[in-house]
């Protein structure tokens, strides 16, 4: 086995550097994974551009992981090596009332991996066991990248309370908004996307919206309200995170009465809402944050070959091309929509 591997650091903004180290050894319980395939999220792309305020340099970016086990530490026993997995993003102490109530990934001192502490972006990392889900046969490296993303879809569609047969606005049809959009429909609802780009908007009808809107064309008001039959919708996930997006959306006639909005952002940019707007309406605003116990019913979705994941990444780089992923960050290409940094031979 190799000794000596390849990880991708971001030293600062816009600076990045491909380092050697270590293989590491697996302590106990934990597992030595290498990696196959990585995805690339918006998150990275603010680490790397300088717009996380959180940002602590360097780091290794990267949360969206699939690899195999090649090495297990002692009294590992759920995995062994050859095993295909994924890697949870959430590092959680276990032990706090929010954990132990089942939500990890709100954690007293929870970190996110990629961002508070190193991530995927290299060749080999070691994990605790119990933060790896094995995949069954039949779902690809490739595929496995994407099991994060949709596992967000199930955990915020999840916080909204849906149960099938409400209609929704999904604001945004980028990589989660495809995700929410697709899991909704899994669930029954009848989905409006909005967003700005035609590729996106067309992708959202070929993954099942009932009606997309160009909200440079259009306005999105009036097609709610055409949508609806004038009632308005009764679930809004707001996966667009511009600043002013949140106002935007709880505009009279957008959000029904007792609607439930969902923002998936972490914009820092003051928003212009006041106690009216939400109480008059009695609106629900529920507040999201990665995903907790969605891994698995994720696997699963994926094995039984529940969602489509065609269209939703449009580059796959090469490990030993990552300088194209940062170049795609700061120059994207026409209609790019998700990279997965692919290493070596895939199977």
């Amino acid at each position: 086995m190799v000794t000596i591997l390849k990880e991708v650091v971001i030293t600062g903004p816009r600076q990045f550097e491909v380092r050697q180290a270590p293989v590491p050894k697996p302590g106990d319980g934990e597992v030595l994974i290498q990696m196959k395939a990585a995805g690339v999220c918006g998150s990275d792309f603010h680490l790397f551009l300088g717009e996380n305020p959180n940002a602590v340099y360097p780091r290794i970016p990267g949360h969206e992981n699939a690899g195999v086990v090649v090495e297990v530490g002692r009294n590992v026993t759920s995995v062994r090596p050859g095993d295909a997995v994924v890697v949870d993003l959430v590092v959680a102490c276990g032990h706090c009332p929010q954990c132990l109530s089942g939500r990890r990934n709100i954690c007293r001192t929870v970190k996110a991996r990629g961002a508070a502490i190193d991530g995927g972006w290299r060749e080999y990392f070691a994990v605790p066991e119990h933060e790896v889900y094995v995949l069954p046969k039949g779902i690809s490296y490739r595929e496995a990248a994407l099991i994060e993303p949709f596992a967000i879809g199930g955990h915020c569609t999840g916080r909204a309370g849906i149960q099938g047969g409400e209609s929704v606005l999904v604001l945004g049809s980028g990589t989660i908004g495809a995700v929410i959009l697709q899991t909704l429909k899994q669930k029954g609802c009848r989905v409006i996307c909005a967003d700005i780009n035609e590729s996106s908007l067309k992708r959202a009808k070929e993954y099942g919206a009932d009606s997309v809107v160009n909200t440079k064309v259009h306005n999105l008001r009036e097609c709610v309200q055409k949508f609806t039959n004038g009632a308005g919708v009764d679930v809004i996930f707001d996966s667009a995170c511009y600043p002013g997006s949140l106002t935007a959306v709880l505009e009279q006639g957008i959000p029904a009465n007792g609607a439930t909005i969902v923002p998936l952002g972490f914009c820092t940019e003051p928003e212009g809402i006041t106690q009216a707007m939400i109480n008059a309406r009695e609106l629900s605003i529920i507040g999201t944050r990665m995903s907790s116990g969605q891994f698995e019913p994720t696997i699963r979705n994926f094995a039984q070959g529940k969602f489509q994941l065609d269209g939703m990444v449009s580059h796959y780089i090469p490990f030993d091309q990552v300088d194209q992923v940062f170049e795609n960050m700061l120059h994207p290409v026409k209609d790019m929509k998700k990279m997965v940094i692919v290493f070596g031979e895939q199977e």
